[in-house]
């Protein structure tokens, strides 16, 4: 089948959403994708929310970029999240550029892209429109929620306004609230695409051009944090790509410099520009304590829900601390909460990757829950 972004899997949210901002959206779009089978109880539903760059399209092949989905380590046919036992939902967040209400869809009123008169998100906002999913679905509660990086924030952003809607929550490599770090490397992205004289304001969708270099570049400073110093002098070094010398010009003389511009290549062709702004911004914005009278365990308070909190020992991006500040919490608040640190050298992407001690935590936190769940009354 031919696909394109027109006829995707997706619904429309005629409720109205008020956003955080104060605006308020309906009949908007949430676009999404479904693997596995639901059964006849309804309670093998595993909910993913994903990552900045990420999409709907969790495994198998994405049918707009022909790649593979953006976690087929971990999702699949007997793989650590069996879509033979375990019927998966992950929808393109609200911002995004893969069918879901975003910068780049048409305003009714001006028959124009919204570009940046799309209204500004938050974590909060983007959560409360993928709920409506499960009421589409005929999904009272889910057996588990998961998500690395920004999916971590929807997930303990779901957890603590919908407690009695998931058995189980895996919040993976995240944090509860950026720090100064990393507030500052999302506006040094940003930068750099508003940068690019293409990208116009925001207005680069009627001349049907791409701010390429901006987005390039915000994206290969991105890159870097998801990847360790250990893990990059290991693959790297200071090998040089194809040349057996300098050659004494800007061109990429290093195999990492080739690499990164790699990255941003392929990025500009999958990815909109405008999206990246808003969905970072929400990163920035994203504050759970905030929302509860700035105490973290308030979140968390009189929860049923079982929680599998997990870091990575070399990310950089979202140190353990910031997962062990949110089992801290858990704990306080009386949760029934495990933690795992996975040790590895493959940095925040580590959860992205085939890391097998990851995948039989994981897998085995899911497979327990899911034998739980089916006998709760």
């Amino acid at each position: 089948m031919d696909y394109s972004l027109n006829n995707i899997k997706k619904i429309i949210v005629s409720k109205p959403l008020k956003l955080d901002c104060g605006q308020t959206i309906k009949d908007f779009p949430i676009a999404y994708e479904t693997y596995g089978k639901l059964n006849a109880e309804k309670n093998n539903a595993i909910l993913v929310f994903h990552a900045l760059t990420g999409d709907q399209f969790v495994t198998g092949t994405n049918p707009i970029t022909k790649k593979d989905g953006w976690w087929c380590s971990a999702v699949g046919p007997g793989k650590a999240i069996d879509t033979e036992k375990y019927f998966v939902v992950c929808a393109n967040v609200l911002g995004g550029c893969m069918g879901s209400f975003g910068p780049k869809n048409i305003d009714k009123e001006t028959n124009q892209p919204y570009a940046l008169n799309f209204p500004v998100i938050t974590i909060k906002d983007m959560v409360k429109a993928q709920e409506t999913l499960l009421d589409h679905l005929g999904i009272k509660k889910l057996l588990s929620v998961l998500g690395g990086s920004m999916g971590g924030m929807q997930l303990l952003q779901f957890c603590a306004l919908y407690p009695e809607k998931t058995f189980s929550a895996v919040p993976i490599a995240s944090t509860s609230s950026h720090n100064a770090q990393q507030i500052a490397l999302n506006e040094l992205a940003r930068q750099a695409i508003m940068a690019d004289p293409i990208w116009n304001n925001g207005n680069y969708y009627k001349e049907n051009q791409i701010p390429k270099n901006g987005l390039a570049v915000a994206r290969m400073a991105a890159h870097i944090t998801y990847m360790s110093d250990k893990g990059l002098q290991e693959r790297f070094g200071r090998k040089l790509q194809e040349k057996k010398d300098y050659e004494f010009t800007f061109d990429a003389d290093f195999q990492i410099e080739s690499y990164l511009r790699h990255q941003g290549n392929v990025f500009v062709e999958r990815f909109d520009a405008n999206s990246y702004l808003y969905i970072s911004r929400a990163l920035d914005y994203f504050d759970l304590s905030k929302q509860f009278n700035n105490g973290l365990t308030e979140a968390f308070q009189n929860h049923k829900t079982k929680f599998l909190v997990v870091s990575f020992s070399s990310d950089w991006l979202y140190p353990t601390k910031n997962s062990k500040d949110i089992v801290i919490a858990l704990n306080s608040s009386g949760a029934n909460v495990a933690f795992a640190e996975i040790k590895t050298d493959k940095g925040h992407d580590a959860f992205l990757v085939d890391e097998p001690e990851f995948l039989k935590t994981i897998k085995g936190f899911l497979d327990s829950n899911f034998e739980l769940f089916k006998n709760e009354k």
